[in-house]
């Protein structure tokens, strides 16, 4: 219990001091138009205050991850705490904090015009490809997993498929229409499910008297499955998350004060590790241990079946509905909106006008038509190859936004540290998982930790050369 409550205020601390000394760094400017201002067009840039843009982006990033990655991730027990915590303060928020602030200074561009800039032009079409199918992959494993949990609350007649439907249509009207008509309206209520979710569990836990267990760094997985780097791609939207950056873009481009910054991107990522926390700490005490939270995974129902019974067991049948619902709330809140950011991106990438409503269908038509191609997929193995697309994108943008503090001559460590963590991590992933390379430990390994410090030595040694090739703008 002491160590939960105490990654708890690590998190808190991390917000008010390691989270200002990024601001500090990074240097917001009260005094400079933002995009919402400059670009309003009354579609996608559309001036919102601080709550309801933080309140969007907590949303829009806060998918399936910091609950079913989180339950997945407790399986290696309490060391699952220590990446929350520190990734999170770290890695994920710099993260979030760097694409948000960095887009907002280039007019709300999306990761591939903001990769191709401060990385080099040869990375464009590969990000954009990479970006795309990642988003298109968010919003599909973003379909099931709700569909499923509200099939469960719902009549028989409402099947799985049948929400599968509703979603997508959802989906696509959220994607097309203007921020402020949808999305702007509904995440307020929404918000609210998901404050009642995550208070109600974690009072639960302390209510009840459930034995949180103290961190340790012993391995606790019942299968013995190593801790590296599985765990650190496990737990991604709770610690780091690439896709967070596909979703920054969107409120930048709604932010009216730059300083609003902290707490919109840096605050909310904080915001999504304490929701990670609760749901890793409530799935290693409510059965026992790691034994029995691997026996209720390994379920047909997996990670569903667990929210399911945690939800009704501590909350009772009222507050179970309310947590399957925030739960459900996660997913489709941010599965609308990487549909939406895959439109931002291919209309960028092609040069398409968005403020012509029959523009934004003849992008989000095909988007949908592949989209819905997908989920017929199994949901795990879209898992899976998202989990790593996810962290490879994260290692990316930390990359460019280490270019960009070099750029302008401040502390590029904030983000080359991580950087080069994610690198290691991403690299040993897909050579060592089955859906990967499938190679052994001993290579797998040391290849990563090869690949992470030739990746920092080739990044120092061209410092000079990226302040040079850099071409910036007078508004960045």
């Amino acid at each position: 219990m002491f160590s939960f409550i105490g990654s708890i205020i690590v998190l808190l601390l991390g917000y008010f001091i390691y989270g200002r000394f990024v601001e500090r760094i990074f240097g917001a400017d009260p005094n400079r138009k933002t995009p919402a201002y400059t670009m309003q067009d009354g579609v996608d840039y559309v001036p919102l205050s601080q709550n309801k843009s933080a309140l969007i982006q907590l949303l829009n990033i806060a998918g399936l991850g910091p609950i079913y990655g989180a339950i997945q991730g407790a399986m290696w027990g309490p060391a699952a705490f220590l990446w929350i915590v520190f990734g999170g303060i770290f890695a994920g928020a710099v993260h979030d904090y760097l694409s948000g602030m960095i887009s907002l200074r280039n007019g709300g561009a999306n990761v591939p015009v903001l990769v191709s800039k401060y990385l080099g032009e040869k990375a464009k079409i590969i990000v954009n490809i990479f970006a795309v199918l990642l988003l298109v992959l968010v919003g599909v494993v973003f379909v099931t997993g709700p569909a499923g949990l509200l099939a469960i609350l719902t009549p028989e007649v409402l099947t799985k498929q049948v929400w599968v439907w509703i979603i997508f249509a959802y989906y696509f009207l959220a994607t097309v229409l203007p921020i402020d008509k949808i999305i702007g309206k509904i995440y307020p209520i929404f918000g609210a499910i998901l404050i009642v979710m995550a208070v109600g569990i974690g009072g639960a836990l302390f209510a009840q008297g459930y034995e949180i267990p103290e961190i340790t760094l012993q391995n606790l997985h019942p299968e013995g499955v190593p801790l590296w780097p599985l765990l650190f791609v496990t737990i991604a939207c709770g610690a780091i998350s690439g896709f967070h950056s596909t979703q920054s873009p969107i409120i930048s481009r709604c932010l009216k004060n730059e300083k609003e910054g902290r707490f919109v991107f840096y605050g909310m990522m904080i915001a999504e590790s304490l929701i990670a926390l609760v749901w890793a700490a409530a799935a290693m005490s409510f059965y026992g241990g790691t034994e029995g939270l691997g026996q209720a995974l390994a379920n047909p129902a997996g990670p569903s079946g667990v929210v399911k019974d945690a939800a009704f067991t501590m909350m009772g049948t009222v507050g179970g509905v309310l947590a399957i619902l925030g739960v459900v709330v996660l997913p489709i809140t941010s599965g609308d909106t990487a549909f939406r950011a895959a439109r931002y991106t291919l209309a960028e990438w092609f040069n398409i006008d968005q403020k012509s409503p029959a523009n934004r269908y003849k992008i989000a038509i095909p988007l949908f038509i592949v989209g819905i191609a997908l989920s017929q997929m199994d949901f795990n193995i879209l898992w899976r190859y998202f989990a790593w697309a996810n962290q490879t994108l994260a290692m990316i943008v930390l990359w460019t936004g280490s270019a960009y503090l070099v750029k302008h001559n401040k502390n590029h460590w904030i983000s080359t540290l991580p950087a080069t963590f994610m690198t290691a991590v991403s690299v040993t992933y897909i050579l060592q998982a089955s859906e990967g390379f499938n190679l052994p430990t001993a290579i797998s390994y040391p290849s990563g930790i090869i690949a992470a410090a030739a990746a920092l030595f080739y990044f120092v040694f061209n410092i000079n050369k990226i302040k040079e090739s850099v071409a910036d703008s007078k508004a960045a």
